[in-house]
C-alpha cells in the first residue's frame, strides 16, 4: 500500500469517527450531510487595511463575522509577528474569535527563514523559528500552520532540502496535532509536480499542501498550469486558497474558471475550508471579499447536483 492509498483509507476511517471536521478538513462520508465545502476568510484579503492601521489584528475575526458573515478565519503571522509567544495577546485573539462564533483555521507563516535553505544550520534555524507558530496555532485552536518551501539548487537538491526541513518541523508539530501545510508560493513550489514530489518525500500524514488557485508563477515569464497544479496538489491538501483578482460583469473570476477548479477540488474528495483570498485592485478589499464569497457560494450551488 503506497502513501496515497493509505491516506485515503485513513481519511475515510477518520471521517467515520466524525473527527475530521474538528481538524478543519473532511473527506468522504463525513461530508454527506454537510455543504460541499466550507468558506473561510484569509486575513491577507484585508492586508491593506491592516498595514494602514484601519483594522487591528484583534478585530479581524469579528470583522469576518460582522461584515461578511463568515465563521472561519485564516491568520497571517505578519499582522502579529511579535506576539507568537505573548499568551495574553493570543488569549485575546482566541476570545474575540469565540465571542464572534468564529473558528480559527490556520496561521500563514512568512519571514521565518527558508525551510529548504542550502545551509544546514540556517535550515535548522528556520525550522526552530517556526516552532513558536506551531505552539500559537495549537493555543488558538487551529489545525495547521501554512509554510513555504523556499530553497535553492537543482530540482533534486531543492526537493531533498525542502523535504528535510518540512519533515523536521512536522515531527515537532505532529504530537501537538498540528499539521504543516505548504502553499505553492513562487519558485519551484509553484510547480505542482515538484511540490507533489516533496510531499511524497516527506511522507507524513501531518504534512500536506494548501493549493492556491493563483500562485503558479515560478519566475517572471514562467507559469505553471493552475488546473494541472491544483490537481497534482489536491491529494495532499488540508486546505484550499481561493485566490481572486478580477471579476467580469457576471461575477466570474477573469483568470480562473471556478466551476472547473472547484470540480478538481471536489474530485479529490475534499470538503473542508476554502479560504477567500482577494488580492485585486479592481474592487476595494471589502467588495472583493464579498464578490469572492458570492462566487464560491454560487459555484457550490451549481456543483451540488453533481457532487451532492
Amino acid at each position: 500500500m503506497d502513501r496515497r492509498d493509505f491516506a485515503k483509507i485513513s481519511a475515510t476511517a477518520f471521517a467515520g469517527l466524525s473527527l475530521a471536521p474538528t481538524l478543519g478538513f473532511s473527506t468522504g462520508p463525513a461530508a454527506e450531510h454537510a455543504p460541499l465545502y466550507k468558506i473561510s476568510l484569509a486575513q491577507w484579503s484585508l492586508h491593506r487595511h491592516l498595514f494602514d492601521g484601519d483594522l487591528d489584528n484583534l478585530d479581524f475575526a469579528q470583522t469576518a463575522r460582522k461584515e461578511f458573515d463568515i465563521g472561519a478565519v485564516e491568520y497571517v503571522n505578519q499582522f502579529f509577528m511579535d506576539k507568537a509567544t505573548d499568551q495574553a495577546y493570543l488569549k485575546k485573539m482566541k476570545k474575540r474569535a469565540a465571542d464572534a462564533g468564529v473558528t480559527n483555521v490556520l496561521i500563514m507563516c512568512d519571514g521565518e527563514g527558508a525551510l529548504g535553505d542550502a545551509d544546514p544550520e540556517k535550515r535548522a534555524q528556520a525550522v526552530k523559528n517556526h516552532h513558536k507558530w506551531v505552539d500559537a496555532a495549537k493555543f488558538l485552536g487551529c489545525h495547521s500552520i501554512r509554510v513555504n518551501a523556499r530553497s535553492s539548487g537543482s530540482w533534486e537538491e531543492q526537493k531533498e532540502r525542502a523535504a528535510e526541513g518540512l519533515r523536521q518541523l512536522t515531527e515537532y508539530a505532529a504530537p501537538k496535532d498540528i499539521s504543516v501545510i505548504v502553499e505553492n508560493h513562487g519558485g519551484l513550489s509553484s510547480n505542482g509536480e515538484w511540490l507533489a514530489e516533496v510531499m511524497e518525500t516527506v511522507n507524513h500524514e501531518h504534512c500536506g499542501t494548501l493549493p492556491d488557485f493563483g500562485n503558479f508563477t515560478i519566475r517572471e515569464g514562467e507559469t505553471y498550469d493552475r488546473y494541472k497544479g491544483v490537481r497534482q496538489l489536491m491529494p495532499y491538501a488540508k486546505g484550499v486558497s481561493a485566490k481572486t483578482h478580477e471579476f467580469d460583469d457576471s461575477g466570474n473570476e477573469v483568470h480562473t474558471d471556478y466551476e472547473k477548479i472547484m470540480s478538481i477540488v471536489l474530485d479529490a474528495d475534499y470538503h473542508g475550508y476554502v479560504g477567500i483570498e482577494y488580492e485585486g485592485d479592481q474592487l476595494g478589499e471589502y467588495e472583493g471579499i464579498r464578490a469572492t464569497k458570492k462566487l464560491l457560494t454560487q459555484t457550490r450551488k451549481q456543483l451540488q447536483a453533481k457532487y451532492g
